[in-house]
């Protein structure tokens, strides 16, 4: 599958190098920019695999561009280019959650090198954020079993096993998520009182 770039730059000149450049190699430019503002909303519409962006832009500058498309997860990853390499903007740069950064000028076989490994590494984020949403998730549901089963053998002087196999029974005769049934055996209990 072709991976999906938006590049912004307020340079159309850079712009239509890098489209060529990476439409040779056989990637899809879902999108073109020539500020910040228009590279977010470009990544809202059509969430790309990455962003390549120039870091000093006309009334959204790639930092800060770069900064919103990481924390609202627009893109798996942004490459910014820069024509500066001094630390203040490496130190930003990190800050904004990019994959990489690169000085101009930038040969082809560095922008694609850095844009290969930028999307992959996105690609693992991206794995380890689901991995994590869906850990969390597991976690919170077994907190709210858990309780639930402690209420019942409590109340009905179930043993643990016991307690568990009542709610798994209700889960599946009832054909709700165990959470859905621990929720309201807590509802019930909570009216007892």
């Amino acid at each position: 599958m072709m991976k999906r770039i938006v590049i912004a730059d307020d340079e159309p000149i850079t712009r239509m190098d890098l489209c060529e450049m990476l439409q040779d190699h056989g990637y899809a430019i879902v999108g073109e920019a020539s500020d910040g503002f228009d590279a977010v909303e470009m990544c809202r519409k059509s969430n790309p695999d990455l962003v390549l962006m120039d870091v000093k832009m006309p009334f959204l500058d790639g930092l800060k561009a770069a900064k919103v498309i990481s924390n609202e997860n627009l893109a798996l990853s942004v490459v910014l280019l820069s024509a500066y390499s001094g630390n203040e903007f490496i130190e930003q740069a990190k800050e904004a959650g990019v994959m990489g950064y690169l000085v101009k000028p930038v040969d082809e076989k560095t922008l694609i090198t850095s844009i290969e490994i930028a999307i992959s590494k996105g690609e693992e984020l991206k794995r380890i954020k689901q991995d994590y949403i869906k850990m969390k998730e597991n976690l919170e549901n077994r907190k709210v079993i858990e309780i639930a089963k402690g209420l019942m053998m409590k109340k009905y002087g179930f043993n643990e096993d016991e307690a568990y196999r009542h709610i798994r029974k209700l889960s599946m005769d009832k054909r709700c998520p165990m959470k859905k049934i621990a929720e309201t055996i807590l509802i019930n209990e909570k009216e007892a009182l």
